[in-house]
């Protein structure tokens, strides 16, 4: 399923960069995790703690988007909101996660300076489940 997206990125990616009607193959999302009951401060946090708090954390935040509370992840950056609750799809965190749509956002940034691994299909599909369940 082909999706196409107009929105900015710029809130996750910590640059100024666009996907304008980008299209997004939503095939290529790793599927939601069938895990009920997911909670930030149980399942989310110690994904965002091990790989996105080094930039998206208290001490200077990247696009002032901090990841490091749940009321940082919902409230979003300085270009809005990057989770859709209830809707994963739709929101900017996961296909930017996932690393889908333009290459400039993936988060974290491939090959980035203090070697950051991608996040897992697994972890993906947590995130997802969460946002999916309404991220709370």
């Amino acid at each position: 399923m082909k999706l196409n997206f107009a929105f900015t990125i710029a809130a996750v990616a910590g640059i100024a960069s666009v996907v304008s009607a980008a299209e997004v193959d939503l095939s290529k999302l790793p599927a939601a995790s069938t895990k009920t009951g997911l909670t930030y401060a149980t399942d989310i946090k110690p994904i965002f703690d091990t790989s996105c708090v080094k930039c998206h954390g208290e001490q200077k935040p990247k696009a002032k988007l901090r990841l490091d509370s749940l009321e940082g992840a919902l409230k979003g950056g300085e270009d809005g909101k990057v989770i859709t609750a209830g809707n994963s799809t739709k929101s900017i965190l996961v296909l930017s996660i996932a690393h889908l749509g333009d290459a400039d956002d993936f988060m974290p940034p491939p090959k980035n300076k203090i070697g950051i691994k991608q996040l897992t299909d697994e972890q993906i599909g947590l995130v997802r489940a969460w946002i999916d369940q309404g991220a709370k």
